[in-house]
């Protein structure tokens, strides 16, 4: 069944347009209450309950007593949270053995953006199934249950997840003589990241820690990252951290107020793993992530495999390969040996496990990863149909990689929103790398266009 509401992350959009309405999150709320219901009905388990967080926005209080309506007339119990990192609500859900968790979220989209995504009971993402049969619900008529549900708030939620997060590190672990500056992006994570590294030892300045409803990721968090770079320098850090508005995404600065990527975050995890921990048995990247990554890790005989562009893709192939590690550049990155989704505290934890044991800086560190050169041009064309098979595009990306010797890499990747194509091209030289992306872009966009 085709979806019509559910995207790779959940429901997303502009607030007021489309689904993103206080109307459609009551009927949602309804229908996966249904859902849920009628599930542990089967099961014989009683009244089911859903836990409910968000973050900064504005809008957030809104769509929560929308949600809380909905399910509370479906004969679902509902435990409040209120401003939670996402990850935050995985963990909870399943201490909590609800039946489902609800973010309400936009992640690292300003702030008059906002968006719905759901955990199963296990802290995981809703298999399709369970989203085919909450949009089908949709469909159906608002009733009210004979036996309405009840809602709680649960008042101990952030002391319980930062207690979480510092349990993913060893007993002992500390950060003490370790100075950093965070960058919550003045969503969720302003109120639990600073405590976190706190009381693990750091000294710790904070920015992004201020959210008033319209500041989520305004100029600050991982997508702008230059207060960030800025404060770093200015107080003679050790290194920052840069979390995304819904706590998910992770970025670091070293001391110098360079930027540290997801990619070169996950390599240092993983070297970690391989040196220290008896071994890496292999990661999961994107087809976005740098090809010295993917030679980095060959280098230490580290497998790698490639998954498309989404956590979702990502973790179905680490469940595939037996994998435990895996994520994106923008900074997602999934440890599911101590979590069950991307969390941006508990990477950071894992990279300053790295940065600890190996006893070296942020900054000297990374270079154990060579980044290569990429260049990216997106060409917009009048139609896609048949442009990755024709035979001229096929010729041009053949002789790039016969050009490239092996050393680099060349993708090209249909845009999921827009008539473009992405070329992308890798390599150790960036001249060339600029070049021949320009070659291909020119026949692409020649086909496309014909």
């Amino acid at each position: 069944m085709a979806r019509k509401y559910f995207g790779t992350d959940g429901i997303r959009g502009r607030v007021g347009e489309g689904v993103i309405t206080p109307d459609f999150m009551l009927r949602l709320g309804y229908a996966a209450g249904k859902v849920f219901g009628e599930m542990a009905a089967d099961k014989r388990a009683g009244r089911p309950s859903i836990l409910i967080g968000k973050d900064t926005r504005v809008s957030g209080y809104m769509f929560e007593a929308a949600l809380e309506a909905g399910l509370i007339s479906a004969g679902v119990d509902v435990g409040l949270l209120g401003p939670m990192p996402t990850p935050a609500i995985a963990y909870l859900t399943q201490t909590f053995h609800a039946s489902a968790g609800i973010v309400i979220s936009a992640s690292h989209n300003p702030y008059q953006d906002n968006g719905i995504k759901f955990f199963g009971a296990e802290g995981s993402k809703l298999p399709d199934r369970l989203e085919q049969q909450i949009e089908a619900a949709l469909e159906e008529p608002m009733t009210t249950a004979p036996d309405l549900g009840k809602a709680w708030r649960i008042d101990d939620a952030a002391a319980r997840y930062i207690e979480f997060c510092k349990a993913s590190a060893p007993w002992g672990f500390s950060l003490e003589g370790l100075k950093v500056v965070l960058d919550c992006a003045n969503g969720a994570t302003y109120h639990i990241a600073p405590k976190v590294f706190r009381e693990l030892g750091a000294e710790v300045s904070s920015i992004g820690v201020s959210p008033d409803g319209v500041n989520i990721n305004l100029e600050c968090g991982s997508t702008k990252p230059q207060r960030l770079q800025q404060a770093v320098r200015e107080e003679g850090a050790d290194l920052g951290i840069a979390f995304d508005g819904d706590g998910d995404r992770v970025l670091f600065v070293d001391r110098n107020g360079e930027l540290v990527d997801g990619d070169q975050l996950l390599f240092l995890i993983a070297i970690h793993r391989h040196q220290f921990l008896g071994g890496c048995s292999g990661v999961v990247g994107t087809l976005m992530s740098n090809y010295g990554f993917e030679l980095a890790l060959g280098e230490l005989q580290i497998p790698f495999a490639r998954a498309k562009v989404g956590d979702r893709y990502v973790l179905e192939k680490m469940y595939a390969n037996g994998w435990k590690l895996g994520g994106e550049s923008s900074g997602h990155i999934i440890c599911a040996d101590a979590t069950t989704t991307g969390d941006g505290i508990i990477s950071a934890l894992q990279v300053l496990r790295a940065v600890c044991d190996f006893g070296e800086p942020l900054e000297q560190l990374k270079g154990r990863m060579k980044m290569l050169p990429q260049h990216m041009i997106n060409v917009r064309l009048a139609h896609r149909d048949g442009v990755l098979d024709h035979g001229d595009v096929k010729a041009a990306v053949g002789a790039a990689e016969t050009e490239l010797a092996g050393r680099g890499r060349v993708l090209l990747r249909p845009s999921g929103t827009e008539p473009l194509i992405r070329v992308m091209v890798e390599g150790e030289d960036s001249v060339q790398v600029e070049e021949l992306a320009g070659q291909i872009s020119a026949v692409v966009e020649r086909v496309g266009n014909a």
